[in-house]
């Protein structure tokens, strides 16, 4: 009996620790952390546009839903060349510091020129429609989430799902240390550190894909509701080497829970892509 009452002494604190996390949310965590108040933690940061996904996790009961038109230049050399391609993530905040996401490209079927005469026009050969999901999941690595330093841990992978115009579909596991810095009140220095390979054989490491990203991201001014975000990135795998390139924008945020931005980028090489622009908006539901 006494072992009986001692087990159940010490289990009790087990069991109250989940209870607590439950508990998290926006206002119990201003309580012991001020940043969470500080413009660049309760304004949104969406994890679009540009390759930068930042630090910031929902809360429980949070939504945020993020999607952006981007059309590539027909002259680059990237898997999108001449494609109009849409990004929608759907991002929601779990408990014990984890926030669930879905990512979903479509790519448009390209317009064909007109033949000339009774020439019929051929049909599109490429990828088009819906792109294989991707899932995953962010994990806060620091010990308080929206503190002025923060290290997240992201995992994903992306399924074997989509249109059959995708060929060679496998699933593709990946991951990326996402950093970030907070400058003053209101801007951020964000950075990832990533690799994907194809299929789960040790083989496939040699063909993955590195990535590594840099992004500067804040308000035009105190008193206004414009900001700009500048982005640095490079990806590298064994047969193309380094392919960096570099991303700009504006964004426009009426309430602290929504925001428009358009895009332009290119990429520094000719291997890397050539000049895309694009335009979005992103959304935030719950406290």
């Amino acid at each position: 009996m006494r072992k009986t009452t001692l087990l159940i002494a010490g289990a009790l604190p087990l069991l109250a620790a989940p209870v607590c996390t439950l508990a998290q949310s926006a206002d119990a965590e201003a309580a012991f952390n001020p940043n969470s108040e500080s413009p660049f933690v309760r304004l949104i940061r969406p994890d679009r546009p540009g390759q930068t996904i930042t630090t910031n996790m929902l809360y429980p009961g949070q939504f945020q839903f993020e999607t952006g038109l981007t059309r590539y230049d027909a002259g680059g050399n990237n898997s999108y060349a001449g494609r109009q391609v849409w990004g929608s993530t759907l991002r929601v905040g779990f408990f014990n510091h984890i926030e669930l996401r879905a990512t979903q490209h479509y790519l448009r079927t390209p317009t064909a020129p007109r033949p000339l005469g009774d020439t019929p026009a051929l049909p599109f050969a490429g990828p088009a429609g819906f792109a294989p999901l991707n899932v995953g999941a962010k994990f806060l690595a620091s010990s308080t989430q929206n503190a002025r330093s923060q290290v997240v841990v992201l995992l994903d992978m992306n399924l074997r799902n989509g249109d059959a115009s995708f060929t060679g579909k496998q699933l593709e596991p990946g991951g990326r240390l996402l950093v970030s810095q907070q400058l003053g009140q209101r801007y951020g220095l964000e950075g990832n550190f990533g690799f994907r390979q194809q299929g789960f054989k040790a083989e496939g490491t040699k063909q993955g894909q590195y990535l590594t990203t840099l992004a500067l991201n804040g308000p035009l001014g105190a008193g206004t509701h414009f900001g700009f975000l500048a982005e640095t990135y490079a990806t590298w795998q064994r047969q193309q080497g380094w392919l960096p390139g570099l991303t700009s924008g504006l964004y426009y945020r009426p309430l602290p829970g929504l925001r428009f931005d358009v895009t332009a980028g290119h990429g520094l090489t000719p291997a890397a892509g050539g000049f895309s622009i694009g335009a979005g908006i992103s959304a935030r539901l719950g406290k």
